[in-house]
């Protein structure tokens, strides 16, 4: 489980990148060996592309609905964690949580949008190194 510390230079820090692939190997190794089904968490990365390609438009509109979208996640990600049978998927909320916290509690859009495209970016290292480590 990555420590706050890590978290925030993962999610905040432009030259985070070497604690973000560290952490997300250990992460994916972690969850693959917890059971976790790709299947189970589709939903929310599927969310979270949606929520990345809506707030990439020039739109402010659109831009404020992806924020909104953005806090609904958190919600979404509690009730996937409750409604999936087994540990894994509560070990990647735990994680992704508080990462999002990151992204929310960021004042100025434009480091919030940085933020959430590091937060995308270790969701996406996750789970290619939970694919990496033999999980389904």
């Amino acid at each position: 489980m990555p420590s706050p510390i890590d978290l925030s230079t993962i999610i905040t820090d432009p030259e985070g990148a070497p604690a973000l692939v560290v952490q997300a190997d250990q992460l994916g190794r972690s969850l693959k060996n917890g059971g976790l089904a790709t299947n189970q968490i589709r939903a929310l990365f599927g969310e979270v592309r949606q929520i990345q390609g809506q707030w990439s438009m020039d739109d402010e509109g659109q831009k404020a609905l992806a924020r909104r979208r953005l806090y609904l996640l958190k919600p979404k990600m509690a009730y996937r964690a409750r409604k999936e049978r087994g540990r894994a998927v509560e070990e990647l909320v735990n994680v992704l949580d508080p990462a999002l916290d990151y992204v929310l509690n960021e004042e100025a859009s434009e480091k919030q949008y940085e933020n959430f495209t590091r937060f995308v970016e270790f969701f996406e290292a996750i789970l290619a190194y939970h694919k990496a480590h033999g999980g389904n």
